[in-house]
């Protein structure tokens, strides 16, 4: 049985947690907002059993102790190290939720770093107070997915980025030995060749324990244009086509990432 997962934060909430000074058996105090959700929204009470983390690796796993009191007690905890091949979403911005609808389903799926797109189409945009407001959203929905999926690690999310930031991206990774994948419908190279080549990084990965990150673009609901796509392949990106079918905005980067999770042995 997997038990629900709670995150915290350790450097503002009042429940301060050091991986390196916890102890089985000790009693924590849960903070407002995870007391209730944890005791009214899911009714647990003394006796059942929760995890907590951090989003960082730590992982705890809990009994209710004293819920009118909210607190917990520590029966075991461990941190998970970090991914050495690092799966990247870079989500073009989006009309109806699909691209809130995206990074919901990639963290499910694994996703360790979500990057939103202002891309030349996206007739959605982040723009002064908004900008926020809007970030603000997305951490929110990134963290909801985490606990649904019961991960230690939270996906990070990067600062809005143009079309020009994402060339800059695309020669870093090159300088970097990292990987960056354009999703695009008239492309040419096949996705066959890109799980190779992911499946390679991983390997490199393993042997000298250096992180590399493959990086997944995703365009919004009118697509990419020909000018950044162009761009993007002319600074050492990768433009391939996933499947015969288009799909929408919301779709087609987790189907990308769910098979990068594969090739590189996640789901095994």
């Amino acid at each position: 049985m997997t038990f629900p997962l709670f995150l915290i934060d350790p450097d503002t909430d009042e429940t301060p947690v050091n991986s390196d000074e916890l102890h089985d058996g000790w009693v924590l105090t849960l903070p407002q907002t995870v007391a209730r959700h944890a005791f009214k929204s899911m009714r647990l009470v003394e006796g059942d059993r929760l995890q907590l983390s951090d989003g960082r690796g730590l992982r705890i796993l809990a009994t209710v102790h004293d819920p009118q009191n909210r607190q917990v007690r520590v029966d075991e905890f461990s941190r998970e190290p970090a991914a050495v091949t690092r799966l990247a979403l870079v989500q073009a911005l989006a009309k109806s939720g699909r691209d809130e609808q995206a990074i919901e389903t990639a963290t499910e799926i694994g996703v360790d770093r979500v990057v939103p797109w202002q891309a030349n189409r996206s007739i959605v945009q982040w723009k002064g107070g908004k900008e926020a407001k809007a970030a603000a959203k997305w951490r929110q929905v990134l963290d909801a997915a985490t606990e649904q999926s019961r991960r230690a690690w939270a996906p990070e999310l990067g600062d809005k980025v143009s079309s020009k930031q994402i060339v800059e991206m695309c020669l870093r990774a090159g300088v970097h030995g990292d990987l960056v994948v354009v999703l695009h419908q008239d492309a040419t190279d096949t996705w066959d060749g890109i799980e190779n080549k992911v499946r390679a990084m991983g390997e490199r990965c393993l042997e000298d324990g250096r992180p590399r990150t493959v990086s997944v673009v995703v365009g919004p609901e009118g697509g990419i244009s020909e000018e950044e796509v162009a761009a993007f392949v002319d600074a050492g990106a990768s433009a391939v086509v996933l499947g015969r079918n288009i799909m929408r905005a919301s779709s087609a980067g987790p189907v990308a990432l769910a098979l990068l999770a594969r090739a590189l042995g996640r789901f095994s």
